[in-house]
């Protein structure tokens, strides 16, 4: 049997993390390791890219923002079906835990820019969508670094005031903005 194109799985190894990166979930490390070996071209937001960045954050799943072509939105689309990701209802389940729906995500479906919770196994991971107002992939991948939390395993990870406009974002709903209003007078 040719395994040429066999689309890589979730590995559940122990994560053989980089020196600094000790703190990260090794399952955040496992579904990172999985986006790369996929070859997938993304950028890390949310929790996971806070924690790489040295910041507080919450623990939470792993937040990307696809690259926006054809090319790896399929590829994305074939690794998440042969991962059999399902749509993660968080807090929708009778004891309170996540929940999930069976989806077969497509190419079409990734490229409508919604937020989508997805949960491949037992591992977390959403795809972030585009906000009206919000930095568009290109803007990301310009002020985005390049971490190495794990041995062959190279990550974009967006800006700390991305990371906090996708945070902001999550929890209202709205893109942050700032209005300058002036005092009229009397």
């Amino acid at each position: 049997m040719l395994l040429k194109r066999r689309i890589p799985r979730i590995e559940a190894r122990p994560a053989d993390t980089s020196e600094g990166f000790e703190h990260l979930d090794p399952d955040a490390v496992a579904v990172l390791r999985w986006l790369k070996a996929n070859r997938i071209e993304f950028i890390l937001v949310g929790p996971v890219a806070a924690a790489i960045r040295g910041q507080d954050h919450d623990p939470g799943p792993v937040a990307i923002i696809p690259a926006p072509y054809r090319r790896n939105l399929e590829r994305l689309a074939g690794a998440l079906d042969s991962a059999r990701a399902g749509i993660r209802l968080d807090g929708a389940g009778i004891t309170g835990e996540s929940d999930t729906t069976p989806t077969k995500l497509t190419e079409e479906k990734l490229a409508r820019g919604h937020l989508w919770t997805l949960r491949c196994g037992t591992y977390d991971l959403d795809i972030e969508g585009r906000a009206e107002g919000a930095a568009s992939y290109q803007e990301l991948l310009y002020e985005a670094s390049t971490f190495v939390p794990a041995v062959g395993v190279h990550v974009e990870v967006a800006s700390p005031e991305d990371i906090e406009q996708y945070a902001h974002l999550r929890r209202t709903g709205a893109v942050p903005e700032i209005r300058v209003m002036r005092k009229t007078p009397a």
